[in-house]
């Protein structure tokens, strides 16, 4: 059966499917066929579960070497110490599951929310459900900009084309029809009846029933061919490696250092074997990149919280270097709640109120309410605005589970927006929609597309048959012929074609999108082709509508320029419109012009780059220029984020540093190719991303400062004591059980730093700047200093005044572990005063300290700790020198930043700025 769908006669194939071809299934029987058959979707890799991510802690290279450790120490009898290298293991690996497995829900979670939808009709209601719930049998519908969701039979086809080259490798688009039917020989790529999943609609619309899902598809067949290597490594992750590996090499050659000439001064040859080990364990970050990828992870968290979906990780860090975003117009500057505000007849202009999908209003003429009856050239305007339509409103009958679009009130809607305001219009002229919908019967429909400019219906209407178009006021009035006046057509001359453009022209000027309005009579029975029915049409008039801007979004734009991001308006709307609505957000400077892709053409390279660095209005581009004005930018040297939400955004989305997508009304193409999904389609939440993306490489850094600079301090403890020729300041154990206390709750904790004030207050990041680089190398390493020579200074002052080893290791051990708690409040921030910070902003920084300081009050109180770790509770005078090592790098920061405020360099709360924003 699989193999001859295409062959079948189509009410066979619905008897056989037992679907009823008007009202689908019932909601009992999809759902028991769902049960039977399984999720609508491709076999994948497995996501990767609990006991995979606890073998891959207990078979990490440094519990190996701690395992080496506890057998060599069992060996040589030293059971205590064995069983609490192994305790240290047992929560080492108990620490890292905890990391890992909530990385993992986090990326799960995140695959979850960007599942695509479809469009289904079940009982005779449309249902926007995810694709995943679709079943054999189900009647869908698809339109231009959406990926096939399951292998499909056509019902029906409206200027259907598909891109199947992901599946056949053809690039160029097919001609689908639903009369088409196959002999049996035909191959893949030569049934024009059949939509195969994963596959585009580039043109048209259609409907369909489900014939087959998930690995019974012709693309389930070769699903190994487009399922994911694996995950993604970002820049950062590979730099955190490379970083790792470099502080391997150091730290092994120190360690090697420390463990040798120990051994050359006499000491016991297991005694510093463990040493080395335990150094080994504490210093080199072998969990730096689990921790960027566990960094990675909550900024994903984070970023969802904030109505932004990111499905490629490498995005997140990208983000943070963005310097240009280049911004569609509608829906993202604007409230895309298209308004119809005037309209244009032969006889006058008639004024429209409201603003909004949901706002009260009417159609007025000098003031007045106008009367159908009385103006039948409105009249049948309004037929054409809405039957010459693909929009609904909730009166239509829609029921929309993930809506395309909502009023201020939450009213429901589905389909473009210019033809939404259309069906409002009508609505608010005293005759709603379904009136004309229910006295029509459509004959045949030509899909708008971007060549035309304008999309015709060919309908039944009050015993006439008519050809209804509407659409761009140049191209309907390139096929008109005759102008609609109260007494009837009369011829259209050249003059009077001129002044009907000079009027769109003002329209838009004023911030109108402007359409055109035409129809014509066909003698009954006749059905014309496209070209047939789109000539000698009757120019009706003009339909003006008002997309205003959002609210917020001028003092976003000016958000954006403090953080130095340039940001472009790159629309295909008329350059009138998108200068007045530019003028009014402050991206359009005094005398400067919107730049027609048309100009784009022909320019050689060095031209487009100075184009791109003075102008930020781009108007009436097409898909081939959005991806001229990426890559221009690029070459400039910005980092770019191109937004988008249909089909013709697509290539210059995937070509641009970060593309983000809109979810509410984006097409599902251009989902698809974007790195980030906007689940709210805001300008605001594009920058609260980016800032999220900076707050994520300042964790990282954070992080890094922290770890590093304390895992340093630790070394240089035990190197000094050995080149001086002192005891060892500390033992094996007490080093691991360090590096458990100060490394684990205190630098996850970092990892959930909210983003520093002032963090959009500076410009970009370099792109390339590494995560020590911008003198953070000579902070951890000063700090790494101060903390190693205070340590060993209390070792040193415990032992001159006449205390026993013990009790100088435990206060040395202490001093070294407080120092670390104490320091994790320095390193929140590379440029604030650490008071700065209320401690109420990372609660959990704040607990991870405090249990970590019950913890090693513990190992000096508790009897069983105390003799594992060999310590001792500490003198009076033994605290005091704690406190005085522990605290005096503190003040030295305080100091620090407050001279540094006396000199200038920063300002209270925030770094002072250096220079305006770099203008590429």
């Amino acid at each position: 059966m699989k193999r001859s769908w295409h062959t079948v006669p189509l009410d066979r194939l619905l008897t056989q499917l037992g679907v009823d071809p008007v009202h689908g299934l019932t909601n009992e029987e999809a759902a028991r066929r769902l049960e039977q058959v399984g999720p609508n979707r491709l076999a994948t890799e497995q996501p990767t579960g609990p006991w995979t991510i606890l073998r891959r802690q207990l078979t990490d290279l440094m519990m190996a070497v701690l395992g080496t450790a506890a057998l060599v120490s069992w060996a040589l009898g030293e059971r205590a110490d064995a069983v609490a290298i192994l305790a240290i293991m047992l929560l080492n690996a108990v620490l890292g599951f905890f990391q890992e497995f909530r990385a993992e829900r986090s990326l799960e979670a995140l695959r979850a929310l960007a599942a695509p939808q479809a469009r289904v009709i079940r009982q005779g209601r449309l249902l926007r459900l995810p694709a995943t719930q679709l079943v054999p049998g189900d009647r869908v519908q698809v339109e231009a900009g959406d990926r096939i969701p399951a292998d499909l039979r056509l019902l029906e086809a409206w200027g259907l084309e598909v891109d199947e080259s992901l599946l056949t490798g053809e690039s160029v688009p097919v001609a689908k029809r639903a009369d088409w039917l196959g002999r049996g020989e035909e191959e893949v790529a030569d049934r024009p009846n059949l939509l195969y999943m994963g596959t585009l609609v580039t043109r048209g619309r259609a409907e369909a029933v489900v014939v087959a899902t998930g690995s019974q598809t012709e693309m389930g067949e070769i699903a190994a061919l487009i399922r994911r290597a694996g995950p993604e490594s970002t820049p950062l992750q590979e730099r955190a490696q490379e970083l790792g590996r470099v502080l391997v090499a150091v730290s092994l050659g120190l360690v090697t250092l420390v463990t040798a000439v120990g051994i050359a001064r006499g000491l016991s040859a297991y005694e510093m074997f463990l040493t080395g080990v335990s150094l080994a364990v504490a210093v080199i970050p072998e969990g730096l990149p689990a921790a960027v990828t566990v960094a990675l992870a909550l900024g994903v968290q984070r970023m969802i919280r904030r109505n932004c979906i990111v499905r490629r990780l490498p995005a997140v860090e990208t983000l943070g270097t963005i310097t240009t975003i280049c911004s569609d117009k509608t829906g993202t500057l604007t409230r895309n709640e298209m308004t119809v505000t005037r309209v244009e007849l032969a006889d006058g202009s008639l004024e429209v109120t409201g603003i909004g999908y949901e706002a009260p209003g009417q159609v007025l003429d000098r003031g007045r309410p106008v009367q159908l009856s009385s103006r039948p050239g409105l009249e049948r305007l309004l037929q054409v605005a809405v039957l010459c339509n693909r929009a609904r409103l909730p009166a239509a009958g829609l029921e929309a589970q993930a809506p395309r679009g909502e009023g201020p009130g939450g009213l429901e809607v589905w389909g473009d927006p210019t033809e939404i305001a259309l069906l409002v219009l009508s609505g608010k002229a005293g005759r709603p929609p379904e009136v004309w919908r229910a006295q029509a019967e459509e004959r045949a429909e030509f899909p708008f597309d971007s060549d035309r400019k304008r999309m015709s219906v060919v309908v039944d209407l009050g015993g006439e048959r008519l050809v209804l178009c509407k659409g761009a006021p140049e191209s309907v009035l390139a096929q008109a012929d005759r102008v609609e006046q109260r007494g009837g057509p009369v011829p259209l001359s050249a003059t009077g074609r001129r002044r009907w453009l000079a009027k769109a022209e003002t329209m838009s000027g004023a911030a109108l999108r402007v359409l055109a309005l035409a129809y014509k009579r066909l003698p009954m029975g006749v059905l014309p082709n496209q070209e047939g029915a789109e000539t000698g049409l009757i120019l009706l008039g003009l339909v003006g509508m008002y997309d205003p801007p959002r609210e917020e979004v001028r003092a976003e734009l000016e958000r954006a320029r403090r953080a130095g991001i340039r940001t472009l308006m790159v629309t295909g709307d008329h350059p009138r419109t998108a200068e007045a609505v530019a003028r009014e957000l402050g991206i359009l400077q005094p005398g400067e012009e919107a730049v027609l892709g048309r100009m784009l053409d022909g320019l050689d390279e060095a031209e487009l780059r100075r184009l791109v660095r003075e102008r930020s209005v781009f108007a009436r581009v097409a898909p081939r220029h959005k991806v001229q004005l990426v890559k221009a930018l690029q070459k400039c040297g910005a980092r770019v984020a191109m937004t988008g939400d249909g089909v013709n955004d697509a290539a210059a989305i995937k070509e641009a540093d970060v593309g983000i997508a809109m979810g509410r009304c984006g097409v599902e193409v251009t989902r698809e190719a974007a790195s980030v999904v906007l689940t709210d389609d805001r300008f605001d939440t594009i920058l609260a991303a980016v800032e999220e993306g900076r707050g994520l490489f300042q964790n990282v850094r954070t992080f890094m400062r922290y770890l590093l600079g304390c895992n340093a301090g630790e070394v240089l403890v035990m190197l000094g004591a050995t080149l001086l020729g002192l005891p060892l300041p500390l033992t094996p154990l007490q080093i691991l059980w360090m590096n458990l206390v100060t490394d684990g709750l205190p630098a996850i904790a970092l990892g959930m730093e909210p983003p520093s004030p002032g963090l959009m207050e500076r410009p970009p990041r370099p792109p390339g700047e590494g995560v020590l680089g911008g003198g953070l190398g000579r902070q951890l390493l000063g700090r790494a200093t101060a903390i190693g020579l205070s340590a060993l200074a209390a070792f040193l002052w415990m032992l001159t005044a006449g205390h026993d080893l013990t009790v100088a290791r435990t206060t040395a051990f202490t001093a070294l572990v407080t120092a670390q708690l104490v320091y994790v409040f320095s390193a929140r921030s590379e440029r604030l005063d650490p008071l700065e910070r209320p401690l109420g902003s990372n609660r959990w920084l704040v607990a991870a300290v405090a249990l970590s300081g019950l913890a090693q009050l513990g190992a000096l109180s508790l009897p069983f700790l105390q003799g594992a770790l060999e310590t001792v509770p500490l003198p009076p005078d033994g605290w005091l020198v704690v406190a005085v090592a522990a605290g005096w790098p503190a003040l030295w920061d305080l100091a620090r930043h407050a001279w540094e405020v006396g000199r200038g360099e920063v300002e209270k709360g925030r770094a002072v700025r250096i220079g305006a924003p770099k203008r590429i």
